[in-house]
């Protein structure tokens, strides 16, 4: 197995990663990737595998288990109670309850506030250069999953902001400050979830708070805190992979000179997947084994953490044809953009919803759209997106 360095942080590396995961994917289905100490999966069928293999998991064994510092801990006692973190029995209990509240009728129900919602931020656009993440992209799926869950989406701003810093604690190099400004963020989004969880059990509403509460399995309901953290993943889950997601896409198209027409109905479900496959919003997703398991000549033993790299898998040329080309009329072929197996995003129907509504309208309505400036990439890794997305209309 090779050895490879390369700084997460690293501008040419955040700008680009693609040309480092093609040199790791050619050293075979696994790499050791020495900035992380982390053996790292990058083939499409390496990274498949480990995600639909349940000897690998979410949670590390007991015994691996490090302290956490007393300053986070506020922070892992919120990420105690997510789906995202666990494994059966408690994700199958809670997963199984978040979705009989979280309906794929009532997912669909929502693309006519979808579609009134992206008509009216586009008719609040500015004359001039504009930034198309903060009109656009981001305030549409903040917005829509507030209304779904039932808090004011007046309060938009504060949700995206307690969003940013608590994902901080997920991306490369974090610090001690990105730590204090996760843990504030924490306990403001606890604080403000907590009144609307107690609100909506005295007065239940039409929302997904309500549903949350009612959903029961088994005889088994959602604790408060449970509840919380669920209204919180789905809040933080349901706006910061769509809002990389139509950066990243807009980018995309606008720099391969597609327009409207690849985003007719007969083609959007295909150029929405090639959106998906060619740059996803997230590139890394970790897992520990769970026993001594021997992948492409390598055994990992229980408590081993292993990284699988989304993007890289989604660019392997074993799977695609030409895969670091941009083609919005690839036929639609299931990617890792959104995970496999038991921790496959449960908010994917709601963003491709989003994203197969939102862009045809944004390119219908502004069928001049252009790039002002070169875009950028933040330094957010594990995530990929845009710093912004300067346009003019």
């Amino acid at each position: 197995m090779q050895t490879l360095t390369q700084s997460p942080t690293d501008d040419a590396f955040v700008q680009n990663p693609y040309p480092f995961y093609d040199r790791a994917r050619a050293a075979g289905h696994l790499f050791h990737w020495q900035d992380y100490g982390l053996i790292c999966a990058t083939s499409a069928a390496a990274v498949g595998a480990i995600l639909r293999d349940r000897r690998f998991g979410r949670e590390a064994p007991p015994e691996s288990r490090k302290p956490i510092p007393e300053h986070i801990a506020p922070f892992y006692a919120v990420e105690a109670h997510s789906m995202l973190e666990l494994e059966p029995p408690r994700h199958t209990r809670l997963r199984s309850l978040v979705l009989r509240a979280f309906t794929s009728r009532r997912i669909a129900a929502l693309a006519p506030e979808i579609e009134a919602l992206s008509n009216q931020l586009v008719d609040a656009f500015p004359e001039g250069p504009f930034d198309l993440l903060r009109a656009f992209a981001t305030r549409l799926p903040v917005t829509i999953i507030a209304r779904l869950l039932g808090v004011p989406e007046e309060r938009g701003d504060d949700l995206l902001a307690w969003s940013n810093a608590m994902v901080g604690m997920y991306q490369a190099g974090r610090t001690r400050e990105t730590e204090d400004k996760a843990v504030a963020a924490t306990e403001a989004f606890v604080g403000f979830m907590r009144a609307y969880v107690e609100e909506r059990r005295a007065r239940p509403a039409d929302d997904l708070i309500t549903h949350l509460i009612a959903a029961e399995e088994a005889g088994e309901k959602l604790t408060t805190d449970e509840l919380i953290t669920t209204c919180i993943l789905l809040l933080n889950a349901g706006h910061e992979a769509t809002v990389h997601t139509i950066g990243n896409g807009v980018k995309s198209l606008l720099e391969k000179g597609y327009g409207r027409s690849i985003l007719d109905a007969d083609s959007i479900e295909r150029s929405v997947e090639e959106i998906l496959r060619h740059d996803p919003p997230l590139h890394m997703f970790t897992r520990y084994a769970y026993e001594d398991i021997e992948i492409s000549g390598h055994t990992f033993h229980r408590g081993d953490q292993v990284g699988c790299l989304l993007a890289a898998a989604n660019r392997d040329p074993g799977a695609w044809e030409k895969p670091g080309r941009f083609d919005p009329s690839r036929p639609v072929k299931a990617n890792l953009a959104f995970g496999a197996g038991l921790h496959f995003c449960v908010g994917a129907p709601l963003a491709r919803l989003e994203l197969q509504i939102a862009l045809p309208i944004l390119f219908t309505r502004c069928h001049d759209l252009r790039l002002a400036e070169k875009p950028r990439y933040a330094n957010v890794f594990h995530f990929h997106g845009l710093e912004r997305l300067m346009v003019t209309v």
